[in-house]
């Protein structure tokens, strides 16, 4: 079992920074590939970055790629996204979630079997 809450997400203007922070409760948490989501108004819930245990493997989708960072630290069961430059297209609410082992870096929700609360992120023009 594994629990997860965002926090870090707020009111910014294009071209800003924020960091996302996601902690994790249960003993097993640096054996799950770590995922964030973000889901736009009227929009499905979309991939955007993922880690994998070993801290070092990480996979994002195009449109964050140069501009989001992803990292973990397995020793404090923390994950987070460094998004910097950012833009009013990347306004949505923020979902960290987990991934069992085996399944690679997976960009479908349904392989990912615990999430956040989700955290609103709103980026001004």
């Amino acid at each position: 079992q594994v629990q997860l809450r965002e926090s870090g997400g707020g009111l910014v203007q294009a071209g800003g920074s924020l960091r996302l922070s996601c902690a994790a409760s249960g003993r097993t948490f640096s054996t799950y590939t770590m995922g964030w989501f973000r889901q736009a108004p009227g929009k499905g819930r979309e991939f955007v970055a993922a880690v994998k245990g070993d801290t070092i493997s990480t996979y994002y989708t195009d449109s964050v790629k140069g501009r989001f960072t992803i990292a973990r630290d397995n020793a404090k069961n923390m994950m987070y996204l460094q998004m910097n430059s950012l833009k009013p297209e990347d306004t949505a609410v923020y979902y960290c979630a987990a991934c069992p082992p085996g399944l690679g870096f997976s960009l479908r929700t349904a392989d990912y079997n615990y999430w956040g609360q989700g955290i609103q992120v709103t980026v001004s023009s």
